[in-house]
C-alpha cells in the first residue's frame, strides 16, 4: 500500500480553517507504538548543598628555625606560598604568606570569612575554632594547617603548636581540636608523617560521635522529666551538634612514614601549591620531568611565570588552561567515583569540590617525589588515569 499525499493549493490555504489544514507524514509507521523501555533518571547535582562559609588559616612555620627532629637537605626547598621568607624579616614573612594563602582560597569562595594564626598557641586554636563555629552555625569550616616550622604529628594523634615565648613546642591534641571545631568540617594538613594525623583523626571521631550520642540520650532523658517541671530553669536545654564528625573531609600531604619533599626546585609547600594553584605547580613540574626534552626542549622555568592571563578568565591563556584543567579533573572523578561520593565531594560544595579536582593533581605530582598523599574519604588511585 503506498503513501497517499495531498497538497492543497496556495491560492485555498487561506480560505481553510487551522483544523481544517491536511497533515503530514501521515504513513503507518508514523503512528505505530513504539516499545521503548524505562528509563531511570539520575540525578547528579545535590538538592542539599553546603558552603564552606569560615577558613582557618594555621601557620606553624617559625621562620629562620628547623624542627629538631628534621635534618633538611643543602639546598633546600623554602617557598611558602610562592613567597621566599628569608627575603625579609621573619615576621612580615610569616604575615606575607598568610595572606596570599588566603588569596588563593577566595579565588573558590571570596566571601567566606578568614581567620588567620600564626605561630599560634593551644589557647590561640582554641579561640579561633569556637569562634569560627559559632559564625558558622551548622555550615562547614575549613582548617588548613602548614606544618613545616614544627616537629611531625606523633603517635598518639598530636600536631605541634608553640608556647607564648616561642621556646618550647606543645603537643596539641586531634581529639581537642575535633571538639573544638565540630562538624561539618574539612582539614588540611600539609605536613610530614600526615598519614598519622588521618588514622588517628578516625579514631577520636568515632569516640567524639560515641559521647556526641550518649549526651543526646541523657538530654532526651532530662527533657523528658522537665517536661512535667514548672521551674523556669528547666526549659533551657543546651544544644547539640547535629553532624557526626565521623563524616569531616580530610586532606593529608603524605603516608604516616613519609616525609614532604625537600628538592629546591619545587615550593616547601608542594602539597599547598597543588591544592591552591593547580595550574602554576603542573607547569612547573611538567617541565621538571626529564622527557620534556624531547617535546619541547626551549621551554624553562621563566616562560611559566609570563603565561598571560588570570585564572579566572577564560578568554586569557591562563584561564583557558584552568578550564581545560577542570573538565579532565572532573571528567576523571566522575569515571572514577562511585555515584554518592562524588556527589558530595564535586556537586556539594563549591571549595570542596575545588580541593579535590586539585587533589588528584597532588595524588600525581607528590607520588613523583615518593609522598603518597591520603584522604578522608578514601579515594581510589587516580594518578595514572589516561585522561592524564
Amino acid at each position: 500500500m503506498s503513501d497517499t499525499f495531498y497538497v492543497t493549493p496556495a491560492n485555498e490555504i487561506e480560505k481553510l480553517e487551522d483544523w481544517k489544514y491536511p497533515l503530514a507524514f501521515q504513513a503507518a509507521h508514523h503512528h505505530e507504538n513504539l516499545n521503548v523501555s524505562e528509563t531511570v533518571e539520575v540525578e547528579w547535582r545535590l538538592r542539599d548543598r553546603m558552603k564552606t562559609v569560615s577558613v582557618a588559616l594555621v601557620m606553624c612555620l617559625h621562620i629562620g628555625v628547623d624542627p629538631p627532629d628534621v635534618v633538611k637537605a643543602n639546598p633546600c626547598s623554602k617557598l611558602e606560598c610562592w613567597i621566599d621568607p628569608f627575603s625579609m624579616t621573619p615576621r612580615r614573612a610569616l604575615e606575607s604568606i598568610a595572606a596570599e594563602l588566603q588569596r588563593q582560597y577566595e579565588r573558590w569562595q571570596s566571601k567566606a570569612r578568614y581567620k588567620s594564626s600564626l605561630d599560634p598557641t593551644q589557647d590561640d586554636i582554641k579561640k579561633l575554632c569556637m569562634t569560627l563555629r559559632r559564625n558558622a552555625r551548622e555550615e562547614r569550616i575549613l582548617f588548613h594547617y602548614n606544618g613545616h616550622g614544627v616537629p611531625r604529628p606523633t603517635a598518639n594523634g598530636e600536631i605541634w603548636v608553640f608556647n607564648k615565648n616561642f621556646t618550647q613546642y606543645i603537643p596539641l591534641s586531634l581529639y581537642d581540636l575535633q571538639k573544638w571545631m565540630s562538624s561539618p568540617s574539612i582539614f588540611v594538613f600539609d605536613c610530614s608523617h600526615a598519614g598519622v594525623v588521618l588514622n588517628l583523626f578516625v579514631k577520636f571521631a568515632e569516640q567524639i560521635d560515641k559521647e556526641l550520642e550518649d549526651a543526646r540520650k541523657n538530654l532526651a532523658q532530662v527533657s523528658s522529666i522537665s517536661s512535667t517541671s514548672t521551674h523556669p530553669a528547666s526549659q533551657t536545654m543546651p544544644s547539640l551538634p547535629t553532624s557526626s564528625p565521623i563524616q569531616d573531609i580530610l586532606l593529608g600531604a603524605c603516608g604516616e612514614n613519609e616525609l614532604l619533599p625537600m628538592n629546591a626546585e619545587l615550593p616547601a609547600d608542594l602539597f599547598t601549591s597543588c591544592l591552591t594553584t593547580p595550574i602554576k605547580i603542573a607547569l612547573r613540574w611538567y617541565v621538571l620531568q626529564k622527557n620534556i626534552s624531547r617535546l619541547n626542549p626551549n621551554i624553562d622555568q621563566d616562560m611559566i611565570d609570563k603565561i598571560p592571563g588570570t585564572v579566572t578568565d577564560r578568554k586569557s591563556m591562563l584561564g583557558e588552561l584552568n578550564w581545560i584543567f577542570t573538565a579532565v579533573t572532573d571528567t576523571i572523578a566522575w569515571n572514577s567515583l562511585p555515584k554518592d561520593t562524588f556527589q558530595r565531594l564535586f556537586r556539594q560544595d563549591l571549595l570542596v569540590a575545588s580541593l579535590f579536582r586539585n587533589f588528584l593533581l597532588a595524588e600525581r605530582i607528590m607520588r613523583s617525589y615518593g609522598c603518597h598523599v591520603c584522604s578522608r574519604p578514601a579515594l581510589p588511585p587516580m594518578f595514572e588515569h589516561r585522561l592524564w
